[in-house]
């Protein structure tokens, strides 16, 4: 492609994204497709020559966008969202032209040197001590499995690196029974075996109790076991319980446990000092991850991953062949050696265009509306004598389903409320998903999406009034 077909093609896509943006409420928030259904409207050969990108264009338009989720659709309340704005997209197209591998400071100045004041930026808006040094890693999976295999390292004296496990290295790692599938998933990853992770009993409000913690840790310790590494959540994806930093954080410290937060969501509601209640406790953390791409309106992928131990991290995860020395190493940072992948996007130039362009009033006063917007609807739906709340809603995750007085079975009960949510979905106008709280079904609605509001909300709410109602 030429360059001058570059750019004709270029403001093409630009305005059909303009477009998107303005009229994605006229598409299906899921779309109603069978599996292979896409499959089956693709060659089954790559093409032995090549195509004119016009006709590449129209199989997007024509194929590709009809089976798409429209994540940023203001009537996704799925999951937890996967935020865009359009400074970041914008940011993200000047990423991808750039095309730079920035793996250190030698092959991007630049982006090493942004990301380090970016971090610093995002560690003051969400009030974490100076005591904590940034680093942006593509997900919060990766961030925990990275801390727990610093924890790994640091208990070991950076033998199992070297060495592998040994029989001396019987450790244990702890979690709420509502914390998120990648923390069993890094511990088998790092070795340590999901044998040796223990799934801690929550509370009334699906938040970890301190009590059994302790007692998990005691009753290892007297079996011959030592605490590795404690992972707390702010913002379980179930519900976003908030577990308590403090108390878990006291207990850390007691044992020599190393403790990791997952914020992957709530995180960004640390934006708002009111909400800054939620790391009271937060000196004793070792390290804390958090998704600007969930809450902050920046393009996945981009997760924030703060720790207290740089030198740590970096003994951790330091490889040098000769093929990446440069006279400089001792004078930057090459984020390279600061967490599993060797190449690296430049990320942090969307996350610095959100942050000037909407500054951090602009940030609140979003995060403000949501949790407003949540509580509402929470209103709401506790005054609906056949709706019930499932779970307490301190951020902006409501968790409900109904409950008809003629039904009184729990499994009638699990069975109505998925059919609920299925037809809900099927219609295409509005995308819930569920859980299971206690072990009931428990449908799951996050306002969380950049552009939604009151009457996004409002028309979700009736619908579900609606189809649930005979």
């Amino acid at each position: 492609m030429k360059n001058d077909e570059f750019r004709r093609h270029a403001h093409d896509l630009v305005d059909w994204m303009a477009d998107y943006l303005e009229h994605v409420e006229r598409y299906p928030v899921k779309p109603s497709l069978k599996p292979g259904d896409i499959t089956r409207q693709l060659p089954g050969h790559p093409p032995m020559e090549g195509e004119p990108f016009a006709s590449i264009f129209d199989d997007f338009r024509e194929i590709i966008v009809p089976g798409m989720t429209h994540w940023q659709n203001p009537s996704f309340f799925a999951y937890f969202p996967a935020n865009s704005s359009a400074p970041s997209i914008l940011a993200e197209m000047l990423i991808a032209t750039l095309a730079a591998q920035c793996m250190s400071w030698a092959t991007s100045p630049a982006a090493t040197e942004l990301e380090e004041r970016a971090m610093e930026w995002l560690r003051e808006m969400i009030g974490l001590p100076a005591g904590f040094t940034g680093v942006i890693q593509d997900t919060a999976s990766t961030a925990t499995l990275c801390s727990i295999l610093t924890a790994r390292e640091a208990r070991s004296d950076y033998t199992i690196n070297s060495r592998g496990f040994t029989p001396e290295h019987r450790v244990t790692v702890y979690c709420s029974s509502e914390a998120h599938s990648s923390v069993e998933k890094a511990v088998k990853i790092a070795g340590i075996g999901k044998e040796h992770l223990r799934k801690i009993p929550v509370d009334a409000a699906y938040a970890m109790k301190p009590d059994a913690l302790e007692t998990a840790i005691r009753t290892d310790i007297a079996a011959g076991y030592s605490p590795l590494c404690v992972i707390a959540a702010l913002g379980t994806t179930g519900s976003t319980a908030i577990d308590p930093l403090r108390a878990v954080g006291a207990i850390c410290r007691t044992y020599g446990a190393w403790l990791h937060v997952d914020a992957a969501f709530a995180g960004t509601a640390l934006v708002l000092p009111e909400c800054r209640w939620m790391i009271e406790g937060i000196e004793e953390v070792d390290t804390f991850v958090f998704n600007p791409h969930k809450w902050m309106f920046t393009n996945f992928d981009c997760s924030a991953y703060f720790v207290r131990d740089t030198e740590a991290l970096i003994r951790t995860f330091e490889i040098l062949p000769e093929y990446l020395k440069t006279s400089e190493a001792e004078r930057v940072n090459n984020y390279r050696d600061w967490g599993i992948q060797l190449g690296r996007r430049f990320r942090a130039l969307k996350l610095w265009f959100v942050i000037r362009s909407y500054g951090v009033a602009g940030i609140q006063e979003k995060v403000r509306y949501h949790l407003a917007l949540t509580q509402g609807l929470a209103e709401k739906i506790k005054a609906a004598g056949d709706f019930e709340i499932m779970a307490p809603v301190p951020l902006n995750t409501i968790c409900f389903r109904y409950r008809p007085p003629h039904v009184m079975g729990e499994a009638e009960l699990d069975r109505l409320n998925a059919d609920l949510m299925e037809r809900l979905n099927a219609t295409g106008k509005l995308f819930l998903t569920h859980t299971k709280l206690g072990g009931h079904f428990t449908l799951r609605l996050v306002i969380a999406q950049t552009n939604v509001d009151a009457r996004h909300v409002d028309e979700a709410w009736a619908m579900i009034q609606q189809l649930a109602r005979p």
